[in-house]
């Protein structure tokens, strides 16, 4: 099983459950013993939480090792956060690690993949297929396609 909860799904009412979580790098921050990753995936960001002192070696050496974009999945308990984030659904927890493991290696993209992209208009042309994981995309196809469904529903019981 890749995943027991979706990145945006996860709040206040879930602290102290075991999870495991399947998704993309989107960012590492490294402070020496403190490991923060904001692990994204299409339904949204949760932050994973890191610290050397209480964690094994071989988890700080795959934390190490990542880059931007990697898939990974991760073990862990839910835990609230120390400093909220009211941006993002799910800027009152964030995920202890207990395990985790590298389900593919990515090259760096030529551009960030948020909704505040530093790619010019012909360089996402250039790499569409990364351009439609940003937020912003994937919602138009999703209403578009919510649109179709319920224009050809109609359709049908006419």
């Amino acid at each position: 099983m890749y995943r027991s909860y979706n990145c945006g799904e996860l709040r206040n009412s879930d602290i102290n459950k075991e999870v495991k979580l399947s998704g993309w790098v989107q960012r590492v921050r490294d402070k020496g013993f403190l490991i923060w990753i904001d692990l994204r995936d299409r339904y949204g960001i949760t932050q994973l939480f890191i610290d050397s002192e209480k964690t094994s070696k071989d988890v700080i050496q795959t934390v190490k090792s990542l880059g931007r974009e990697y898939v990974i999945s991760v073990s862990g308990k839910v835990a609230e956060r120390e400093s909220k984030n009211d941006k993002i659904p799910t800027g009152d927890i964030e995920v202890l690690v207990d395990s985790i493991s590298i389900l593919n290696k990515a090259e760096t993209p030529p551009f960030t993949i948020e909704d505040e992209t530093d790619g010019g208009d012909d360089l996402r042309m250039k790499y569409r297929y990364l351009d439609l994981r940003r937020n912003v995309l994937r919602d138009n196809l999703i209403f578009r396609n919510n649109l179709n469904f319920e224009v050809r529903k109609y359709l049908k019981d006419q």
